[in-house]
């Protein structure tokens, strides 16, 4: 596990206790545990995101929403750890009653992100919290409204299917969560989780440069 990746991990044993559950499936930010405990587990969450993963890009890639070879975009990527430490509380609060909104809105998150580093990067690049600022536009309800409005400048049939397109993503990966059984209320669900938000904020990311017209290409040396 990466210093950075070991350091976020480590962020959730200093808050507080969170609990929700859908249908079989039940999340718990823990007290405390070892980043380091049950390796067999760790390896068992990386193999489920990279399914996510690929199936969202298979996805994506059907849609013409994505291109084959998967974007590079480091500055907005570096963002992920902070956006995700503020977003937690509100994302498993909202899932046990919305759970693709609370996957889903990390898509959007992504996409304004990616907007904001294609056209006002110097404004926002030293932002300590970009989910609170972008969040408190309009409240977490409408999360989704401002930035395909105001973000993106969405409107009429686009506005429509950028709603549609994340709604289902929302749905394929909430479906892959539920599918894997893990115990609920147990770190491995957490880590889960998070690992279904990641994928969410990648492939928003992805959707993003392509629609602004970026294309990653090989450089020959």
């Amino acid at each position: 596990m990466s210093p950075k990746r070991t350091a976020f991990f480590c962020f959730v044993t200093n808050v507080t206790r969170i609990f929700c559950a859908y249908k079989n499936f039940s999340l718990t930010l823990p007290l405390k545990y070892s980043v380091n405990e049950n390796q067999t587990m760790a390896n068992e969450i990386q193999q489920f995101e990279e399914k996510l993963r690929e199936d969202l890009h298979q996805y994506l890639l059907a849609m013409k929403e994505a291109d084959e070879r998967q974007p590079d975009c480091p500055d907005v990527e570096g963002k992920w750890e902070k956006i995700a430490q503020s977003y937690l509380p509100d994302g498993i609060r909202e899932f046990k009653d919305y759970p693709t909104s609370s996957l889903g809105w990390m898509m959007y998150i992504g996409m304004a992100v990616t907007a904001y580093w294609d056209t006002e990067w110097n404004v926002y690049a030293d932002m300590t919290d970009i989910y609170t600022f972008i969040r408190d536009k309009r409240g977490y309800d409408a999360l989704d409204e401002y930035v395909r409005e105001e973000v993106l400048q969405l409107k009429g049939a686009e506005y429509d299917a950028l709603e549609r397109l994340v709604g289902e993503c929302a749905s394929r990966i909430c479906n892959a969560l539920r599918r894997q059984n893990f115990e609920p209320g147990t770190k491995t669900a957490f880590d889960a989780y998070v690992a279904c938000l990641h994928q969410m904020y990648l492939a928003g990311i992805a959707i993003q440069l392509k629609r602004m017209g970026y294309r990653m290409v090989e450089v020959r040396g």
